[in-house]
């Protein structure tokens, strides 16, 4: 199906079963413990054996040699795989350092061999009687010292999140000298890492020269293309199945070491193997999120119009890596006549950066809205009004293209309305309760939204079920229960009439899960699917396609009413389609917005922070499923709070790797640290965006939550704090006498 007119009326708009609050028909699997992750398939091989990855002890350098001896002597060992014996080895498109390191190291915790087993046990124990010998190498690990002569770089996320190496629209230099009143600052944001529950985890089994990995993976059609290079096989030799997954947050978009030194393990040992990433491995074998410098410059008119905005970002990436690219929202979210972003990548031999759930915009949202306030002080005009002021409808740098559909002002003003905002003391450190200091913030949210090609195969048995197949992959975000609610509405059943199958590569390739892009655009491809097996049954039943109605599990035309399973056949009918996209989104451009308030309270005495109330109005086009939205926003507003008051990567600049690699020191939010969460979403369909009239939330409930964060402590204690995240330390010395 070729997308590239909007969408007018159509069976989606019936709303019977699309846009209602629904339970997710996967949650019963995963409540009672048997829906089956990747590590758990017990039951697709036999004669599992248990992989053990041993990762570098050194940042930069290289193998001298490595003993093996004494761990193949080991009881239940089964075959050792390093780069002296695995083979020539590709690398994937999507990887930056090499997955099998040696005898040249790349980066901390490098896997540079597995050990396999009887039993983990074994794997274990025996991995550490493995002697390395290593030359170590001076590495490259300190940000700032590397960002002093770093180079431009531009760059794409790959996610929606863009931008040249420096990119100017009218004169910026000019106009900030000229502007009545300024602001010039200096943010930083550091490395993150994704810490999902699941860890990265894959069996490995061979079949002669073809090879399935049952693996933790966003992005199914990536993973094989990746696999294939990797090992250096053809695709069509490799299968990927990854129909459950506990987390991935971006982390999991690209095959890691778990996937590829199980091939390696099971090709020596015979046999199937399984591997896990221990959590260690997890934070340094695996990908972060980069940190970041970055100056954001604001000249405003006395009035409040913001006439020049620049944006200049850095960040740092092993050789042939990419930038964070924290300026791409400042390119769009406020208006502006003169603008300039850049960026700088420096080198750096850190374990690789990547995606990490929004990248670009969360980042660049921590900085961008808290600059966005201190203006507003500057300014003395409410930060939400001194946001609506610079709102825009169109593109900054190219006014003839518009956005398809922005209610940022709408997100402000109502959640302005629900939170209370004209109750906040715009003089900061005014409000108490007892001991604590409390403060209320605002920040925009925005990120964009991006359009891939997604296919799926639907088809009705001679019972009338529907089943829908596609290799769009569930990271816990409800993808099985809108697709369900998908196949329902434009077949006419009810929801417990239709099955669907998901993360098999031997399934259509969908676009999978991440940027946000997900739901909207596998839900399409499901879309386009059903309405040319619609056209099938039509067909087979003389009815005119144009004339036709699906409902109560029937077909009708005029007069005639069928059942569906009747329609289908002994044999029944399935069809395949993709949705593809034509020029729309370019002609338009297509965002999500949201306006985030939140109130915090900081102990006047030890300066502890504790989040009181969260707020995020969103708008963000067709809501598909209002319940499991809900949770992917909750969730989103969770990681916004870990990201501005407690998590961050330790970097040991002598040695090269992040120091908290374990959830033990690497501070998550828990539930003590989550007060009630309110999310609305305003009533928006965007019909430039797809069939469906959707486009996505699950990275727009982080982006700007940080600045809110960091605006309402500046509210609560006068201290403004511009390095995240906004520890005690940084503020406690500050704070206001205490009588």
């Amino acid at each position: 199906m070729k997308f590239d007119t909007p969408a007018g009326t159509n069976p989606i708009d019936q709303l019977k079963v699309v846009g209602k609050p629904t339970d997710r028909i996967d949650g019963p699997l995963k409540t009672t413990g048997t829906a089956p992750y990747a590590y758990e398939r017990h039951d697709v091989a036999s004669g599992q054996a248990y992989g053990y990855v041993i990762g570098a002890g050194i940042a930069k350098g290289r193998i001298r040699a490595i003993d093996l001896a004494e761990a193949k002597a080991a009881p239940g060992v089964l075959a050792i795989v390093t780069a002296d014996n695995a083979g020539k080895l590709g690398k994937g498109r999507m990887n930056t350092a090499k997955l099998l390191g040696g005898p040249d190291i790349d980066h901390y915790h490098q896997a540079i061999a597995v050990v396999v087993a009887e039993t983990f046990e074994q794997a274990r124990a025996a991995a550490a009687l493995v002697r390395v010998d290593y030359a170590r190498a001076k590495g490259r690990f300190d940000l700032d010292a590397a960002l002093k002569a770093a180079p431009l770089k531009g760059d794409s996320s790959g996610e929606g999140s863009s931008a040249p190496p420096i990119d100017r629209v009218g004169d910026f230099d000019a106009a900030f000298a000229a502007a009545p009143v300024k602001l010039d600052a200096r943010y930083t944001t550091p490395d993150q890492s994704h810490m999902m529950m699941e860890p990265h985890a894959s069996i490995a089994a061979w079949n002669g020269d073809e090879l399935t990995l049952w693996t933790s993976n966003q992005m199914i059609a990536w993973g094989r293309g990746d696999v294939a290079r990797t090992l250096g096989i053809p695709k069509e030799k490799v299968r990927l199945i990854s129909p459950y997954i506990g987390g991935g947050f971006g982390g999991k978009l690209f095959v890691r070491a778990d996937a590829i030194m199980a091939a390696l393990g099971a090709k020596a040992a015979g046999r199937p193997v399984k591997v896990a990433l221990t959590r260690p491995l997890m934070a340094n074998n695996t990908t972060h999120r980069p940190a970041t410098t970055q100056r954001i410059r604001l000249g405003c008119s006395r009035d409040g119009r913001i006439t020049a905005i620049a944006h200049e970002s850095g960040s740092g990436d092993l050789p042939g890596g990419g930038p964070e690219t924290a300026v791409s929202q400042t390119k769009l979210l406020y208006a502006g006549a003169n603008r300039l972003t850049a960026m700088r990548l420096a080198v750096l031999d850190l374990p690789e950066g990547n995606a990490m759930r929004a990248p670009g915009e969360a980042p660049g949202m921590m900085a961008l809205e808290i600059a966005m306030d201190e203006m507003a002080e500057k300014l003395g005009i409410d930060p939400v009004e001194f946001r609506i002021l610079n709102d825009t409808q169109v593109d900054p740098a190219k006014p003839e293209r518009r956005f398809s559909q922005r209610q940022l002002v709408e997100c402000l003003r109502l959640g302005a309305t629900r939170f209370g905002w004209d109750a906040r003391n715009p003089k900061p450190a005014q409000v108490r309760d007892g001991r604590w200091l409390v403060g209320m913030g605002v920040a925009a949210g925005f990120r964009n939204n991006l359009l891939m090609k997604s296919a799926a195969r639907v088809g009705i048995d001679a019972k009338g079920m529907v089943t829908v197949a596609t290799d769009m992959t569930d990271i816990g975000t409800g993808t099985y229960t809108i697709i369900a609610q998908t196949a329902a509405e434009t077949m006419g059943v009810p929801l417990d009439r239709v099955i669907v199958l998901l993360g098999d590569s031997s399934f259509p390739e969908s676009a999978g899960s991440g940027g946000q892009w997900g739901a909207n655009n596998s839900t399409a491809g499901v879309y386009a699917a059903c309405m040319k097996l619609r056209d099938s049954v039509a067909q087979r039943l003389g009815f005119n396609s144009a004339d036709v109605t699906f409902a109560g599990g029937k077909v009708m035309s005029g007069n005639r009413s069928v059942p569906l399973a009747e329609a289908a056949g002994p044999a029944g009918l399935s069809a395949e389609d993709a949705i593809e996209y034509g020029d729309l989104d370019k002609r338009y451009q297509q965002s999500t917005f949201a306006g985030h308030f939140v109130e915090v309270g900081v102990d006047a005495w030890t300066g502890e922070v504790r989040v009181r109330r969260m707020l995020a109005v969103c708008a963000a086009g067709r809501i598909l499923n209002p319940k499991a939205a809900r949770s992917q926003v909750i969730g989103a507003m969770t990681m916004g709070v870990g990201a501005a008051l407690m998590e961050e990567l330790a970097v040991d600049k002598r040695f090269g790797f992040f120091v908290n690699h374990d959830l033990a020191s690497y501070e998550v939010p828990v539930h003590a640290d989550i007060p009630h969460q309110d999310v609305i979403f305003l009533d928006e369909v965007d019909p430039i965006s797809s069939p469906m009239k959707a486009k996505g939330v699950g990275e727009l409930g982080l982006c700007g939550v940080g600045g809110a964060i960091a605006n309402s402590i500046y509210n609560a204690t006068g201290v403004r704090v511009r390095d995240y995240p906004i520890t005690l330390d940084k503020h406690l010395q500050f704070l206001p006498s205490v009588a």
